[in-house]
């Protein structure tokens, strides 16, 4: 079933992109005019600090944090994460399939493989959804807990995220690289 998924890379990819694209747009055209051009807490690669957190949520008011929190964390961030899971699921399987060694695998273990390379990060960003989600819907009750956790796992879901991709970026190059030796091998014997 998994394995299925490498047929479907170039579509998934297709409509990942899409939903980042409206997601980025909503961000930098009408998120950040809520907040007085805060950047909101999601696209704070290295963390936020505490009163960091609380000036964006402060900007917003609640008006702006109902706003997000319906058109941000209750819609595109629903089904981006698994979107953008099921993308780079299907990524590692298709980069994979040019290497030896990786198609020589079981599907099961293939599949595990990509599950195992992706499903921290989706984990992780579903996990700092929630608590954003849950600061924005309740601004007075979180605390400096909530908001330590929620740039922690800002930063690990950023980091997890690299993972798959340079896990497919590497298979990527080590097939492009296998298929030029397989090449300058042809045409030595050509010759």
């Amino acid at each position: 079933m998994v394995l299925r998924l490498r047929r479907h890379a170039a579509a998934l990819g297709v409509v990942t992109a899409a939903v980042f694209a409206a997601m980025t747009m909503l961000e930098f055209f009408y998120f950040r005019s809520l907040s007085g051009g805060l950047p909101s807490l999601d696209l704070r690669f290295l963390g936020f600090s505490e009163s960091e957190a609380f000036a964006w949520v402060a900007a917003l008011g609640r008006p702006g944090a109902e706003i997000i929190l319906v058109w941000h964390y209750l819609t595109f961030d629903l089904v981006f994460p698994a979107l953008l899971s099921l993308t780079l699921v299907s990524l590692v399987l298709k980069s994979g399939e040019h290497l030896p060694r990786f198609a020589a695998l079981s599907e099961t273990m293939r599949s595990v493989t990509a599950l195992t390379l992706v499903l921290p990060y989706t984990i992780s960003d579903y996990a700092q959804n929630i608590v954003v989600a849950r600061i924005l819907s309740d601004p007075p009750s979180a605390g400096a807990k909530s908001m330590s956790l929620a740039s922690a796992l800002v930063v690990t879901k950023f980091a997890l995220l690299a993972v798959p991709v340079v896990v497919i970026a590497a298979f990527a190059l080590a097939a492009r690289r296998n298929r030029s030796d397989s090449a300058d091998i042809g045409s030595h014997r050509a010759g």
